[in-house]
């Protein structure tokens, strides 16, 4: 009863989109197939893995990192395992024990339980008044532990990789989910190049590209193809080919009435958007290639809205 009341004033009050209970031809189940649609790889092959990652069991992570996301977890939305975070923050000391082996054992054996693939929905209208499915944004919510544990991949493996990369890649033009990467910095670099141009040309012609479905088309053989060659254990690198298979997901509607949910689609492609792996992966995905004489411009230029 409180939830519907806040929803109706914070639609009163301007502070939320009326998204409307009337919208002809859209239902949980229709979006859910135009998303399923969207990232579905024609031509999916199936990734290459790496044999040659130890299969001992290794210390990735340690209990006082699992403790410290436990215990700093903020009030976020609840997967499909419905295991919400003030329970796992309420437990932190007790969980952290057992959730540290089963994340050394997840990366060590390169195998994501099959409940952190599964992802439900919730459409976000892009527009104020929607009236198509191409109209609203996928936001998938996944487990809390999946999350939890993709940053931190992300974070000991991911990222340091990329301040090394090989020499056919280079993320140095890009300024989109980046540690050091902002807004200002890729608007610094377009005015620093433009005015170096103007120095010595009369005008400068600058094309901004807009990439339509780029999170939700991206070719898993692709991307991994890319991270096989950026400076990670293989054990790492298998569990991001696991993690990218046998994904799906549901949709959820909301209405005044009631929130109803779709059966589960299997998808082929796309990075989850709402996922903790999912900004690193667009970087590298995105990236582009070192031309031969390092002095032209580098690009494109992704940049984070």
């Amino acid at each position: 009863m409180f939830k519907k009341l806040w929803e109706a004033v914070r639609q009163f009050t301007g502070r939320k989109r009326n998204v409307g209970t009337d919208i002809s031809g859209i239902t949980a189940g229709s979006l859910n197939q135009h998303y399923a649609d969207i990232s579905t790889d024609a031509e999916y092959s199936e990734p290459i893995v790496k044999y040659s990652a130890c299969c001992s069991e290794n210390q990735y992570i340690s209990e006082w990192e699992v403790f410290k996301h436990l215990d700093t977890l903020r009030h976020t939305a609840t997967g499909l395992d419905m295991l919400p975070a003030w329970f796992l923050k309420l437990g932190a000391a007790v969980f952290c024990k057992p959730l540290t082996r089963l994340f050394n054992q997840s990366v060590t054996t390169s195998t994501v339980p099959t409940q952190w693939k599964a992802a439900y929905i919730t459409p976000v209208p892009k527009v104020a008044v929607p009236a198509r499915h191409a109209d609203f944004r996928p936001i998938s919510i996944t487990p809390i532990l999946s999350r939890i544990m993709e940053k931190t991949v992300v974070r000991h493996f991911i990222y340091p990789a990329l301040s090394t990369p090989p020499p056919f890649l280079t993320f140095r033009d890009q300024f989109a989910y980046l540690p050091t990467g902002s807004t200002t910095a890729a608007v610094i670099q377009i005015l620093h190049t433009v005015t170096h141009l103007l120095a010595s040309y009369d005008s400068v012609s600058v094309i901004a590209l807009d990439f339509t479905k780029a999170f939700d088309t991206v070719r898993h053989s692709t991307l991994l193809h890319k991270m096989a060659n950026i400076a990670i254990p293989d054990a790492v690198y298998n569990w991001l080919v696991s993690y990218f298979c046998n994904h799906s997901h549901c949709s959820t509607a909301l209405s005044t009435v009631e929130v109803s949910s779709t059966c589960m689609l299997d998808i082929t492609a796309g990075i989850i958007q709402g996922s903790g792996i999912g900004p690193a992966s667009y970087v590298i995905s995105y990236n582009c290639r070192r031309p031969e004489n390092d002095q032209q411009l580098q690009l494109p230029i992704q940049i984070c809205r």
